[in-house]
């Protein structure tokens, strides 16, 4: 094989390996806490559909990899240290979850404000709902 393959090879799997990135890095003490409270459902590295802005000139929509863990306290949607959702019992503000199909919408927040997680589990979607349909409940919201 010539030195320009080998070179091209070499950085094809730099880019490739820089590209697949990791959103389940948790800290010890996130990761000790969800193991205590028990989790019920865990996927890492998922894409989910983010929508904001329902209503207004400035409603849209993106594809964003990140990570969900659901115990029987908490909703975490996370990017590593960045969090998307953090629903526990003390939380504020209306949350709602909805299953169509084979995929679960999480909804934070009313009107235009409101934004919206959407993705499709590795299996069992209507377990997915009623567990976090659970988190949302012992925080005494409505939940749909």
């Amino acid at each position: 094989m010539s030195a320009i393959r080998v070179s091209l090879l070499a950085v094809g799997f730099a880019l490739a390996s820089a590209c697949s990135r990791d959103t389940s890095k948790l800290s010890p003490e996130l990761a000790a806490r969800f193991a205590a409270e028990g989790i019920r459902y865990r996927a890492d590295n998922t894409v989910f559909r983010f929508s904001h802005d329902r209503g207004t000139s400035s409603a849209g929509w993106e594809n964003r990899d990140a990570s969900i863990i659901v115990t029987g306290k908490t909703v975490y949607l996370h990017k590593n240290e960045k969090v998307g959702i953090e629903i526990t019992p003390t939380a504020a503000g209306p949350y709602e979850v909805h299953r169509d199909h084979d995929r679960v919408r999480i909804s934070v927040g009313s009107g235009a404000s409101k934004e919206t997680w959407s993705f499709t589990p590795p299996a069992d979607a209507p377990g997915w709902t009623e567990a976090i349909r659970d988190v949302i409940k012992s925080k005494g919201d409505d939940a749909q």
